[in-house]
């Protein structure tokens, strides 16, 4: 198991190199020439004609764009466990990391997700808040209602729910706990 090192000198060492990148950016902001030409003032409108509105910024895809295969049947919870990370890892490509987890994780927030028959979500409970780096919590959350459905539970015993940590890097990327306890 892989736990944060919340040691005093550590989490002193990680703010100190925080504090020192802001300053860093701060005095990269100081420079003579910009780094952009600023964007140039919309013509006025012609005498009688309403100016065109401004298009809007595109949203980003809430999927990711990523379609994903029907769930298979699984016969007991560990598989579908295993089925479930695997749909978030899937569904979350570019939010997700494969390989070892680093030794000091940014944090490990910890979901229950309680699911319907058809293994549709019903329910989300955060059984384990991270100190650190909060916005973890909803980007695990998000990545889970991304992947799912994760297939249908009605054979399986009740109760239809089973949790899951999310190990975050400090690129806030992530990977399910169970896709190394395999």
């Amino acid at each position: 198991m892989h736990c944060i090192d919340l040691t005093p000198s550590r989490t002193v060492h990680r703010w100190a190199a925080v504090g020192s990148l802001m300053i860093a950016v701060g005095l990269a902001g100081c420079g003579s020439s910009p780094s952009a030409p600023p964007a140039p003032a919309p013509a006025p409108a012609a005498p009688g004609k309403a100016a065109a509105p401004a298009p809007a910024p595109a949203a980003p895809a809430a999927t990711g764009g990523v379609k994903l295969p029907p769930p298979a049947v699984s016969r007991n919870w560990n598989e579908y466990k295993l089925q479930a990370a695997r749909r978030v890892m899937a569904a979350n490509p570019s939010g997700t990391f494969t390989g070892k987890p680093q030794q000091m994780l940014l944090a490990a927030p910890v979901l229950n997700i309680e699911l319907n028959a058809d293994g549709s979500i019903h329910k989300i409970d955060i059984l384990r808040r991270p100190s650190q780096a909060q916005e973890t919590v909803q980007l695990a959350i998000d990545a889970v209602k991304r992947a799912a459905p994760f297939g249908d539970v009605s054979k399986l015993p009740k109760p239809w729910s089973f949790a899951e940590t999310y190990l975050f890097n400090d690129d806030k990327r992530f990977k399910p706990r169970t896709i190394d306890v395999q």
